[in-house]
């Protein structure tokens, strides 16, 4: 869990980071007023932030499957290696593919990696460019039937368009972050100045307007988060309906088990896709999944 949080807090700093100083060096060295805004009227502040807004949530979708691949070294496997594979990611292939064909999209890219944590989750951009990627463990530790429940949960977030979804209100985030951070730095910039000269395009209102947007970010992703386990209620019912409500139900129930015998470390499944029951209420905020049991219990109460 936390090397997903760290990996997501990271991107997402460095964008801020990035784009911040690039700004602070086309008006420092090139005399291209782009902060003008803030005299011209909150209007022209607005749609900066749109823009910026969506440069930022933007740059982190198209980035998502690049970072992905790295991150976990991925092995991506074609039709061509499918006789090459053993027999619970042939499941994985097959339904993928059948899923595929089923619903009119391009085949996602295909990968496994090796970790002992049992983990599944998919990346795009797009409905014809994405990947799915399932983990050593979970197909160790998974019947066919469960793999299948996980497998269908992946592909509805594709079919649901969920990240584009989320990189949208991410966008809607991102807007009103830039907007109040820099009015709060400008505020608080020209409060500084009264007491001291300095110049307006300083550092002091760089570091500041970032130092502003990291803390409302983190705010803005507890929206994010909330809406984040809202689409994971609707994916494990779209898995129940396509490969039958019992295969979705039994493979959160192998991932209980799996909770229920690990270690009191239970990060290992709480990565990208898993949730566990949370010991401290604050972590559930940031949790991009439900908890297991809420999750049971709703496929349960689910009628097909």
């Amino acid at each position: 869990m936390f090397k997903r949080i760290f990996l997501f807090l990271i991107t997402n700093l460095a964008i801020i980071i990035v784009l911040s100083f690039a700004i602070f060096l086309v008006e420092r060295f090139f005399g291209i007023d782009v902060t003008w805004y803030v005299w011209g009227g909150y209007v022209w502040l607005l749609i900066f932030a749109v823009i910026f807004g969506f440069t930022w949530a933007f740059i982190s979708l198209l980035m998502s499957r690049w970072m992905a691949k790295r991150a976990y070294s991925i092995e991506i496997v074609t039709l061509n290696d499918f006789d090459n594979l053993n027999e619970k990611q042939k499941v994985v292939f097959t339904l993928i593919k059948d899923i595929s064909e089923r619903n009119n999209i391009k085949l996602p890219e295909i990968g496994f990696y090796n970790s002992p944590e049992a983990n599944a989750f998919a990346t795009w951009a797009s409905k014809n460019s994405s990947l799915v990627a399932v983990s050593s463990g979970l197909l160790n530790l998974m019947n066919k039937d469960e793999i299948e429940g996980v497998v269908a949960h992946e592909m509805a977030h594709i079919l649901n368009w969920d990240m584009v979804t989320m990189t949208l209100l991410q966008w809607v985030l991102n807007t009103f972050v830039i907007f109040i951070s820099r009015v709060l730095a400008w505020i608080v910039e020209s409060y500084l100045n009264k007491w001291e000269e300095s110049n307006w395009h300083s550092w002091a209102y760089v570091w500041l307007s970032m130092f502003f947007e990291l803390v409302f970010w983190i705010l803005a992703s507890l929206i994010a988060m909330w809406f984040s386990r809202h689409r994971e209620f609707r994916a494990d019912a779209w898995s129940a309906n396509y490969v039958w409500k019992k295969k979705m139900i039994a493979a959160l129930e192998s991932l209980k088990k799996m909770q229920s015998m690990s270690s009191l470390d239970n990060s290992k499944l709480a990565a990208m896709k898993i949730s566990t029951k949370w010991r401290w209420w604050i972590m559930a905020l940031f949790s991009t999944h439900p908890d297991l049991d809420d999750r049971i219990k709703a496929l349960e109460n689910l009628s097909i």
